[in-house]
């Protein structure tokens, strides 16, 4: 599951916790502790969210939430991962 977690984040299924969770289908209780482990393993990184204001950002609606939005990139480790199989453990 790790692995498709970063799939789903490298095609751009989802960016998300609560959009990596609808993609494959669990809850996002299950999503949150594995994508803290790709973090610490260095496959994931936090994304930076602008303090800009939201004009001409892709993620402008998402944003405006009530929500804390939380968005994930994959760093060179995990796109390698990503396309060669199960991450390797730390």
């Amino acid at each position: 599951m790790l692995q498709r977690i970063l799939q789903a984040i490298v095609k751009g299924e989802a960016v998300s916790q609560q959009g990596l969770a609808r993609v494959l289908g669990v809850t996002e209780g299950l999503v949150a502790p594995m994508v803290q482990q790709l973090v610490a393993q260095g496959y994931l990184t936090e994304a930076a969210l602008c303090g800009d204001g939201c004009d001409g950002c892709g993620l402008q609606a998402a944003c405006g939430s009530d929500r804390a939005l939380r968005l994930w990139t994959v760093t060179e480790k995990g796109r390698r991962a990503a396309g060669r199989g199960r991450p390797a453990p730390v």
